[in-house]
């Protein structure tokens, strides 16, 4: 998923995908919903174009009910919309009984983050060089070899052959958690062991060497510590789904025409 580039967005009726949208008798302009384009991420400018008309038909919905209420908006949207929501959303709180059904069945959304301390050396191959991946595969393999023998010369080996800036600092990387580098090198290193890793880790940026130096956390928390998350885990989805029920109930009493909120009621707003 990826934003879509301002220079992408279409320029008029004739470039978009959706046929023209109304809540009511009110028309959403296709310049609008280009401009809202640029918000929302997608895997095509077909899909952007969706995800737009219906935030900004949602948006729409919520002012005619503020009109509907006799609330003054102009120069205060976002606080009319929010107050708006706030006095007519009905979410219940989660009891006790249901945080803790939803921690048991849940435990481990709450535990510690992992922290690894990690060295690497990358030996650099582009995704679609099969010779270099190749190649540099089997020099990792050869490093790993020498560095099972003498574990002292990461920081040589790094320094000469590593295409990160960090073979400045001998590979190391400092400590991670998770989502603090590249997606497949990031799942590949949570599941790793403290010391060489026995053969090198694929990214899109090559090949690494790895030694986790040091693992920290991964710790089970008991209810009493997680209980707090819990609740707040329960409450947000109550409030998706009551703010999806509020929305289809108003798309259908208002009427919409172009687009549909379907279940992507509550995220076209939340988005």
């Amino acid at each position: 998923m990826q934003l879509i580039p301002l220079e992408t967005l279409p320029a008029s009726a004739q470039t978009m995908a959706i046929p023209p949208v109304w809540v009511g008798d009110v028309n959403i302009p296709v310049e609008d919903i280009a401009r809202e384009m640029q918000y929302h991420q997608a895997d095509s400018v077909e899909e952007a174009q969706l995800q737009a008309a219906r935030a900004l038909v949602v948006r729409e919905l919520l002012r005619q009910r503020c009109s509907e209420l006799g609330w003054e908006i102009e120069d205060r949207e976002e606080a009319a919309l929010a107050a708006l929501l706030d006095a007519e959303l009905d979410v219940p709180e989660p009891a006790e009984a249901d945080c803790q059904r939803y921690f048991e069945a849940n435990g481990e959304r709450f535990s510690e983050p992992v922290r690894l301390s990690v060295r690497h050396i990358l030996l650099a191959a582009a995704p679609d060089d099969a010779a270099a991946r190749d190649s540099q595969y089997r020099l990792g393999q050869t490093f790993i070899a020498e560095l099972q023998a003498v574990p002292e010369r990461f920081t040589e080996l790094a320094q000469r052959h590593s295409a990160c800036p960090s073979k400045d600092n001998g590979g190391e990387l400092g400590w991670l958690t998770p989502g603090q580098t590249v997606a497949e090198l990031d799942r590949a290193l949570q599941r790793l062991p403290e010391g060489l890793h026995d053969r090198p880790l694929a990214s899109r940026y090559g090949w690494h060497v790895v030694s986790v130096d040091h693992r920290e956390g991964g710790r089970a928390l008991p209810y009493t510590e997680a209980a707090e998350r819990v609740r707040h885990t329960l409450r947000e989805q109550a409030t998706r789904r009551a703010l999806r029920h509020y929305l289809l109930a108003m798309e259908a009493r208002l009427g919409v025409s172009g687009v549909a909120l379907d279940d992507d009621a509550s995220g076209a707003l939340i988005q």
